[in-house]
């Protein structure tokens, strides 16, 4: 027979997935159920339809607002990879004076909140010409404060022997960075990259506040859209939602292994 605690850990983690799931799949089935039962709380729907997809896609500027967040999300997940991952392995590996004082000035920013800096952004993306341009969007997430510091941490890790093994070879500190450092911190690179990329597709504050056109507004700023103070439209909301969460999706299939691990190794850095 089953150990008792372990069929109650199973138990505790099946009602979890439940908790988890269960949202997402009300999202779906509310996204094919027509308008006149939407407020229909069967778990199933009655007639289900892909009209409400179809309005989606060819009635609102859906497919130009998920362009848009596609862009952002992926410009600044690389920008964020690279210049971050550079940033750590300097900070980690090169001896420098100061260096330890710019680290530390680095994570003070991280004590800083996103609404104190929306107006610097604003006045110097009006100063700049960057309102309602894709930079103006990008620009205040292409480098992140605790991605230096995840990066910083496991690039601690990497020995220092084959840094200077490679240097004997006449290997260049980029290659060093490039071909050596860089392929050991693989997973906690790829937890990096779909943390920013879900924080930059469900961005909301600063689009809502540099956006000023339609076809320059992102997902999230879109969606919000179809509610209003006449009403909600529900189905289309559910709709939309449920197509936005396919990229998402794909990235973590995609990197499902590294991000895991990258999760389990984060909590073993100190």
């Amino acid at each position: 027979m089953r150990d008792p605690k372990t069929a109650f850990v199973y138990l505790a983690l099946g009602a979890g997935a439940v908790v988890v799931a269960f949202p997402f799949y009300w999202m779906l089935a509310s996204a094919l159920k027509p308008l006149t039962e939407i407020y229909d709380l069967r778990l199933i729907p009655a007639h289900p339809t892909l009209a409400n997809f179809t309005e989606v896609l060819t009635r609102t500027r859906f497919p130009r607002w998920f362009g848009n967040s596609l862009i952002v999300a992926a410009i600044t997940t690389a920008s964020v990879a690279f210049f971050d991952s550079l940033v750590g392995y300097v900070l980690a590996k090169l001896q420098f004076p100061g260096r330890g004082v710019i680290f530390v000035m680095i994570l003070a920013t991280l004590m800083i909140p996103t609404e104190m800096l929306v107006i610097p952004w604003y006045v110097m993306s009006s100063a700049y010409g960057w309102i309602n341009t894709y930079w103006g969007i990008m620009f205040p997430g292409l480098l992140s404060a605790f991605g230096v510091f995840l990066i910083r941490q496991f690039m601690s890790g990497v020995p220092d022997e084959l840094l200077d093994a490679g240097r004997m070879d006449g290997v260049t500190e980029f290659g060093l960075y490039w071909r050596i450092a860089l392929p050991q911190i693989r997973p906690a690179l790829a937890a990096l990259c779909i943390f920013t990329f879900l924080g930059n597709w469900n961005a909301f504050l600063w689009p809502t506040i540099v956006i000023q056109t339609a076809n320059m507004r992102t997902l999230p700023v879109g969606i919000a859209l179809f509610s209003g103070e006449a009403g909600s439209a529900w189905n289309l909301i559910m709709a939309s939602s449920a197509l936005a969460v396919l990229p998402v999706l794909g990235v973590f299939a995609v990197l499902q292994r590294q991000i895991i691990e990258g999760i389990t190794l984060t909590g073993l850095r100190s």
